[in-house]
């Protein structure tokens, strides 16, 4: 089976949550899930991750390269946007770097130290922040700065939901937006989290011929005869696609990638727009107000058209159809001046101000 890779940035997403939510388990799944992905996943202490020894062929300097191509790496707050540059570098061949948030620094410095990071391989790829349904409420009389961590949030993810009633679920639920209006809620049992909500799946193209079993191989089969969430995982999330050959108006789409419907995780796709020395393929990419945007070109054989995917937990589709049909140009005259709300986003994501 071969595999077409990425050749834009690298997305780092930031999982954070307190001792024993379940960030170790989130972590494990996603390693095993069988989807394809490369994964640079890093920790500040490789021992905490219980990551099945099968798993590991070989250790040099604190990074790990584990049997299905994954890389997990130890650091301290100091050295990593230097691991990170690292691992997103083409060489690394990685889809997705994980970094969870325990024992490195509080969420929010991660998210800036991210956001902040120089090189353009980098892609803000969101801060999950895992829930612990059962332990939620005596946790946040604890530590009720819990809050503040939610409410930074671009998925929450409550977890250990099969551990309490339904009414206490709901309880929970209700408190997550009490602290965080807008941002997506998944709820899921032992940390089975699909990796398509984070990021693309890879397309891969079958090899019909005879050929020796992979690690990779194996273990997608453990974990499909084994683990009977796998196959509900897509009804946790909601993807709602849009397109048109009418262009857009920078200004109104602007105003949905700042602030996305209630429940949306994630907005990317390619979007033309009809101004004067802008009319390439912009492709965008936004994580909760967080927007990358990059111009290229058309292929010589390429219509201009705008393709939008919008990614989501618990989003109104409806709603966020009539949001995107919206963003179309129309009447309004489309001029370099409101290009601006769109350009200003180029090159490195950054957060809407």
């Amino acid at each position: 089976m071969s595999t077409v890779r990425s050749r834009g940035p690298v997305p780092v997403v930031l999982l954070a949550g307190f001792l024993g939510a379940g960030k170790t388990t989130v972590l494990n799944h996603l390693l095993r899930s069988g989807s394809g992905l490369r994964i640079g996943v890093v920790v500040n202490d490789f021992g905490a991750v219980s990551i099945d020894a099968l798993l590991v062929s070989g250790a040099v300097d604190g990074a790990v390269t584990l049997g299905n191509g994954c890389i997990c790496c130890t650091t301290d707050a100091d050295s990593l946007e230097s691991v990170m540059g690292e691992l997103a570098k083409p060489s690394a061949g990685l889809d997705v770097v994980v970094i969870e948030a325990s024992g490195l620094a509080e969420p929010t410095a991660l998210v800036r130290m991210v956001t902040a990071a120089r090189s353009d391989r980098i892609l803000y790829g969101g801060l999950i922040y895992l829930v612990d349904a059962e332990q939620f409420t005596e946790t946040r009389t604890r530590h009720p700065q819990i809050d503040d961590h939610v409410a930074l949030a671009d998925l929450v993810v409550l977890n250990k939901t099969d551990r309490v009633s339904t009414d206490g679920a709901a309880a929970v639920h209700e408190a997550i937006r009490g602290a965080n209006a807008s941002a997506a809620v998944l709820s899921t049992t032992h940390g089975v989290l699909d990796p398509a909500m984070l990021i693309d799946l890879p397309d891969t193209v079958a090899d019909d011929g005879p050929r020796q079993l992979e690690l990779a191989d194996l273990l997608a089969d453990d974990h499909d005869a084994h683990d009977h969430d796998h196959a509900h995982l897509h009804d946790g999330y909601q993807s709602v696609d849009f397109s048109t050959a009418t262009p857009l108006h920078p200004r109104a789409l602007a105003a949905v990638l700042e602030r996305p419907p209630v429940g949306v995780y994630r907005i990317k796709g390619v979007v033309f727009f009809d101004a004067p020395g802008h009319r390439g393929r912009y492709v965008v990419h936004g994580v909760g107000g967080h927007i990358s945007v990059t111009a290229t070109r058309w292929a010589a054989d390429e219509t201009p058209t705008t393709r939008l995917v919008v990614i989501g937990a618990g989003v109104d589709v409806d709603e966020v159809r009539t949001v995107l049909e919206a963003t179309v140009a129309g009447d309004r005259t489309t001029d370099r001046q409101s290009m601006l709300a769109i350009t200003r986003y180029e090159h490195q994501g950054r957060r809407a101000s």
